[in-house]
């Protein structure tokens, strides 16, 4: 299945946003926590999905490269 380079960078953007909520949540929900397992479980679990958000910008930003022809075949 071939996807276009537009599409890919709408659903990256997409991926990313979510990856981002997540990220969110998990480190806004670190001052309510007072067991330091259960804080180093969810800094964990929001820098995984910082990881994650910043795999989606990159890859979106390089659909965006070749959705302009910037980046890649011209053809």
């Amino acid at each position: 299945m071939r996807i276009s380079a537009a599409v890919a960078v709408w659903m990256c953007a997409a991926f990313a946003l979510i990856c981002l909520g997540f990220a969110y949540t998990a480190f806004s929900g670190l001052a309510t926590l007072t067991d330091a397992a259960e804080r180093d479980a969810s800094l964990g679990y929001g820098w995984f999905w910082t990881f994650l958000f910043c795999i989606a910008a990159v890859f979106g930003v390089l659909s965006w490269l070749m959705k302009t022809g910037k980046l890649g075949n011209t053809d």
